[in-house]
């Protein structure tokens, strides 16, 4: 969705509001996803020489665990506030998804949103103690000898390692 900020300054007296379905899928979130459309809420409020805006979503993000590669689906929420006056639109270090004639990108800013929103790493409990090098396992239901032993480095290759620790 575009949204002409420029114009909206000029003119603008009434607030706006829009709700409306955002396609994320195509997006890359570090090896998370969004595969269902998500929805937005988009309002602007003219508020004086500034604009006041509030981008909300809540999105089913699927993913897999980092430890033991299970599936993973959380719900991650976006709520973002945004004040824009005029000289702003003209900055060419303004922080918002602007394009040369001043329209705003709602679709990438709430993008960029979750980019920051969602965890870099997904886990499927925060106690996942992940997979048994020996076996490939999951460690709770490894039964390995290997896997029990912590004095044992997990590769043959780590052994030089842990002969530079004594």
């Amino acid at each position: 969705m575009q949204f002409d900020l420029r114009k909206f300054i000029a003119a603008g007296a009434r607030p706006y509001h829009a709700e409306y379905q955002c396609d994320l899928s195509a997006r890359d979130f570090a090896g998370a996803r969004i595969p269902e459309p998500v929805s937005v809420c988009f309002d602007a409020q003219p508020d004086g020489t500034e604009i006041q805006m509030t981008l909300r979503a809540k999105a089913s993000v699927h993913g897999e665990c980092a430890r033991c590669l299970d599936p993973v689906e959380s719900e991650e929420t976006v709520c973002a506030e945004w004040t824009v006056r005029q000289r702003d639109l003209d900055d060419p270090d303004f922080e918002l998804p602007l394009d040369e004639h001043g329209r705003l990108d709602v679709d990438e800013w709430l993008y960029q949103e979750f980019l920051f929103q969602i965890p870099t790493v997904l886990l499927c409990s925060a106690d996942c103690q992940g997979l048994c090098p020996q076996c490939g396992k999951k460690m709770a239901d490894c039964v390995c000898q290997r896997a029990q032993d912590s004095r044992a480095p997990a590769d043959a290759r780590l052994s030089v390692l842990k002969s530079l620790l004594n």
